[in-house]
């Protein structure tokens, strides 16, 4: 079987957030300054595709971590209908690999017309959007030759988390995101037997759920993302709050679900509703570091164990990576040519 871009592009992600830890931190720590200098208390954040998914991820980070506001910009507001809203008093940020969509630019321009202070998130240091920025945080990934972001992805974790760490000046936050690499080559090197047997368990699924909640809400949406763009399946994810309020009328025995829970505030809730559907015939595929949700998997994946909640998304989401690969390929399919999809898409 060839060697897959995607697969050698996965196994990158440890060294890659090493890197970025280092060598972003210096702009890192001046982009905190000016933001504590300015007094701003809302961000808005305009992404799309996995970009918007790390947004997420910022809105629970930028919330618990600098009781900051966060709002994930409509760009055809600015496109389309030509009504922006009010933005004065905000950190307007762009997140994006490649820096070339035309609507995520036009969210950071219309936020310089305003006054407010901006920040492009991106792969690519001369990018449209790095240009229009007033500051950039450089991902330094490399060239991402699969068309599913993978590196790209926990990168943009990294170098919000950075950002958040850098603005509270917590130190212990901090030793906390410098361990991540540790921790995201342990959920790379997870039993690969365990994520063949998830793939399986999924492989003839027409439909199913994500479950995810708190920090990792975001990754219940990348994780359903790359099933979707990699293996065709129909999984759509949700809060495991939001899934009670009525799409749990979906779950029936051989019902499809994909559950993230890591140890936290909210994995008593999450594990509450992991043995409810279960009870109600589901099989799920489990990804946690709580042995006792793992016990309810009919696919376990182990998480490592240690690692904060907080910067827990960043590894959590590799081993759904893989299962993606595994999937697709169980499936027929070449994970390097999903098709109908092209590495930049540029929507106006």
């Amino acid at each position: 079987m060839s060697e897959s871009v995607l697969l050698s592009e996965i196994a990158e992600q440890p060294a890659i957030i090493e890197g970025l830890l280092k060598a972003a931190a210096p702009a890192v720590e001046r982009i905190a300054a000016d933001i504590r200098g300015r007094r701003l208390h809302h961000v808005v954040i305009a992404a799309r595709g996995s970009s918007d998914n790390a947004a997420r991820y910022a809105q629970y980070l930028f919330g618990s971590h600098n009781r900051l506001s966060v709002t994930l910009a409509a760009p055809s507001l600015f496109t389309r209908y030509r009504t922006p809203p009010a933005m004065a008093g905000a950190l307007v940020v762009g997140i994006s690999q490649s820096g070339e969509s035309p609507d995520l630019i036009s969210v950071v321009e219309e936020g310089k017309r305003q006054g407010c202070l901006t920040l492009a998130v991106t792969n690519v240091a001369g990018s449209p959007l790095a240009a229009m920025a007033d500051h950039t945080i450089v991902l330094g990934a490399g060239q991402e030759r699969s068309i599913a972001a993978t590196k790209t992805y926990t990168a943009q974790l990294t170098a919000l988390a950075m950002l958040s760490t850098a603005l509270a000046e917590n130190a212990r936050w901090s030793r906390e995101l410098a361990a991540m690499p540790e921790h995201v080559a342990a959920a790379l090197y997870v039993e690969r037997e365990s994520v063949v047997a998830a793939a399986a368990a999924l492989k003839d699924a027409g439909h199913g759920v994500v479950l995810g909640r708190g920090f990792n809400f975001s990754t219940a949406f990348e994780a359903a993302l790359k099933a979707k763009e990699l293996a065709y399946v129909a999984v759509e994810p949700y809060s495991s709050a939001d899934f009670q309020h009525g799409p749990i009328a979906l779950v029936e025995p051989g019902f499809a679900a994909m559950v993230f829970n890591v140890t936290g505030a909210v994995s008593s809730e999450v594990e509450g509703l992991l043995r409810e559907i279960r009870e109600r015939g589901a099989r799920p595929v489990v990804f946690s570091n709580e042995p006792s949700s793992l016990e309810l998997a009919a696919a376990p994946v182990a998480l490592p164990a240690g690692m904060p909640e907080w910067v827990s998304p960043i590894a959590a989401i590799v081993p759904a990576q893989l299962l993606a690969f595994h999937l697709s390929r169980m499936r027929g399919y070449d994970p390097d040519r999903p098709r109908g999809l092209k590495k930049v898409t540029k929507t106006t």
